[in-house]
């Protein structure tokens, strides 16, 4: 924060008398401190400034800046939640605390936080795209595609010529099932983008998946591997593909490769699958366990270990 808008966000919160005065030049020299690097001298000073004035908000939020420079995540997680609670309809405090919940892995509270940062945002900052992205992101994580679905669609309509949310919101059509829209989300993407080598794999996936546009698929997932081809995600794709084209070789090879650079479960399903189809049973129950495993949840691949060879009856 530069020096000039100091006294425009600390006078609303400081009227003016003798104890105030104390936490407001307290208050100041933290900013100049944190503007020249001293972390722990900013520090100091901010937490002198609330011996004074444990009440503003803005200190607070400046203490919590402070840990967070020091890597003191629990301390400025504390000092975060205070200024919300001084300032309810803050978006700063909220929108921090579900930014650093979402780094621990904390997904709940990360949504807890996001979604009141949009409730306050939708008064002060109603186009503020970012909290928008943030929640639709977490929602994607904790698979509620749903509420992913609500956020990106409102993205979509404010930001309709951003790639990036016509391709989150193809991906949650495609988790829908609802191709039709998935498809038209990722040429919106294109469209926008012809490079998004994310969208030209997602596209491409979503060709091979319901079985056409093959060549067309195989043309963008080639792409995507030419811009990123240490991609495990994409080599599934191609592997995948040479799979639904009935070429099990080049698939097994390509599916190999993409399971030593990417632990999913979707691939080794993908080479359970392939290696079924090759007649090498032993190592499609392999793999077939290796998804299991990271996925226990997979009732399809259950039965295929129960019966092996319901794979190759299905393609034949």
């Amino acid at each position: 924060m530069c020096f000039a808008l100091v006294f425009y966000f600390a006078a609303p919160a400081f009227p003016f008398d003798k104890k105030v005065s104390s936490a407001l030049s307290h208050y100041i020299m933290g900013v100049i401190h944190e503007d020249l690097g001293n972390v722990e001298g900013a520090i100091k000073e901010y937490k002198d400034a609330l011996k004074s004035e444990d009440k503003a908000s803005i200190i607070h939020l400046s203490l919590a800046s402070g840990y967070l420079k020091s890597n003191s995540l629990d301390k400025a997680i504390g000092e975060l939640k205070s200024a919300a609670l001084l300032d309810p309809e803050a978006v700063e405090p909220r929108a921090i605390l579900a930014l650093l919940y979402s780094s621990m892995g904390k997904a709940d509270l990360a949504t807890a936080e996001y979604e009141a940062a949009l409730k306050n945002a939708s008064k002060l900052q109603p186009k503020n795209t970012d909290l928008y992205k943030g929640l639709g992101a977490i929602y994607l994580q904790q698979k509620k595609f749903q509420e992913a679905e609500k956020v990106y669609g409102l993205l979509a309509s404010l930001t309709p010529d951003d790639p990036q949310v016509h391709l989150y919101l193809g991906s949650v059509y495609a988790e829908l099932n609802n191709s039709a829209l998935a498809e038209k989300e990722f040429m919106a993407a294109l469209k926008l983008k012809p490079d998004c080598h994310e969208a030209l794999n997602s596209l491409g996936y979503l060709y091979v998946e319901a079985d056409k546009n093959l060549d067309q698929a195989e043309s963008m997932i080639r792409k995507a591997l030419s811009i990123d081809p240490d991609n495990g995600a994409y080599i599934d794709s191609l592997g995948w593909l040479y799979f639904k084209k009935g070429r099990i070789q080049e698939a097994i090879k390509e599916l190999e490769k993409a399971s030593l650079l990417f632990k999913d479960p979707v691939i080794f399903s993908h080479l359970g699958d392939a290696y079924s189809k090759s007649g090498d049973m032993e190592k499609a129950r392999l793999n077939w366990g290796k998804s299991l495993e990271l996925d226990s949840s997979q009732d399809k691949i259950r039965e295929k270990l129960k019966d092996p060879h319901a794979i190759q009856r299905k393609s034949n």
